[in-house]
């Protein structure tokens, strides 16, 4: 009886260096940038070439565009840098989004009951422990459902999500102003009492110098830390670290409290340090963007800052295609998620090789 083999198949590789890895990544981004020039040329007819300079354009046409590109990409970063314990230790929590909306609430209701009350330093002392502890709380809630019943954590986490999008929403027809808005405006717009403080003339910079900070502190615990040591021993094999005397639900609790007081940091520089209000769309999504920001750089703290940069380039991008050309956002969302195809599908030529048959026939 003969058999034919199958025309090719797939096997694991080993382990590919670093810079090979990112020579792939970058040959599906060249791939992209092409698809996306014929895509353009074929549905609105306009010069690829000038897309692309709008793209480069809208993140770096001018000094604000680039503060504003780099304070994207710290709160992103922040955000990232807040999941990726729990990702290392297989804990899948896609409740980014909740966790910095819990703290983005915490921040706007010290901001606005607290200031007839205290100063603006003690303010924004609360402001900074209670958005921490309210997006940990947020955080350890499915942990300790997790690590009691081993509830699933993917669809605990994205529930709370939409909890804390309904409890912002209420408390923004609460503390609305002007009455019957449904808005909150900017927050003590006239006293700035809560808000922080603006380094070098720079709104931005501040967020900027946290995230740099926390990017190299989460480095160092996940990497040269005992709690890190742990985190990745539970995720490799939860029976391995029973074995070795690790407490697992203590670590997962532990994580989750850390991952959500992150994200409630990232809800204090979004209310105190930029925005200065409160909406539910406050988060912009990047409690979800920064599952794909973790997981594309192999849950390594230095490494999200590029990718953190490479998403938030091409969200800025995207909006100035619009602009500029007059399309909708729809159009610029293709090309983004082109790219972002590429990009993550250049990970499985990282982890995976093919190969093709050699030999028409084998005999049976």
């Amino acid at each position: 009886m003969n058999k034919r083999e199958p025309l090719f198949h797939i096997s694991k590789r080993g382990a590919v260096p670093w810079y090979a890895a990112w020579a792939i990544r970058g040959c599906a981004l060249v791939l992209a940038l092409i698809v996306c020039a014929v895509v353009t040329t074929l549905i609105t007819g306009e010069n690829p070439i000038s897309v692309y300079g709008t793209i480069i354009n809208g993140t770096f046409g001018s000094a604000r565009k680039i503060w504003v590109t780099f304070q994207n990409v710290a709160i992103l970063l922040c955000i990232s840098l807040a999941v990726t314990p729990a990702f290392r230790m297989k804990f899948w929590n896609v409740g980014g989004e909740g966790q910095t909306l819990a703290g983005c609430l915490a921040s706007a209701a010290c901001m606005i009951l607290l200031r007839d009350h205290l100063p603006n330093w003690a303010i924004i002392v609360c402001m900074i422990v209670s958005s921490i502890l309210a997006g940990a709380i947020w955080g350890g809630i499915p942990a300790f459902f997790k690590a009691k019943w081993d509830t699933n954590e993917t669809l605990f986490t994205l529930m709370m999500n939409y909890i804390a999008t309904q409890l912002v929403a209420f408390f923004c027809v609460v503390w609305e102003s002007p009455k019957g808005s449904g808005q909150i405006g900017i927050i003590n717009q006239q006293t700035e009492l809560g808000w922080l403080p603006v380094i070098g003339g720079q709104r931005y910079l501040l967020n900027i110098l946290v995230v740099a900070a926390l990017c190299v502190v989460m480095y160092i615990y996940l990497n040269y830390s005992k709690h890190g040591y742990e985190i990745s021993v539970v995720g490799e094999s939860e029976r391995t670290a029973r074995y070795v005397g690790i407490k697992v639900d203590k670590v997962i609790i532990r994580t989750m409290l850390l991952s959500g007081g992150i994200c409630g940091l990232a809800g204090l520089l979004l209310v105190g340090s930029t925005d200065h209000t409160l909406t539910t769309t406050l988060a912009g999504g990047n409690g979800f963007t920064a599952v794909m920001v973790s997981w594309l750089a192999k849950f390594n703290p230095i490494w999200m800052i590029l990718t953190s940069f490479l998403i938030s380039f091409l969200g800025r991008g995207a909006s100035e295609i619009s602009k500029t050309f007059g399309l909708n956002q729809s159009f610029s969302d293709i090309l983004t998620g082109i790219i972002l195809f590429f990009i993550i599908g250049s990970e499985f030529f990282i982890s995976y090789k093919i190969n093709f048959r050699h030999g028409a026939r084998k005999e049976a």
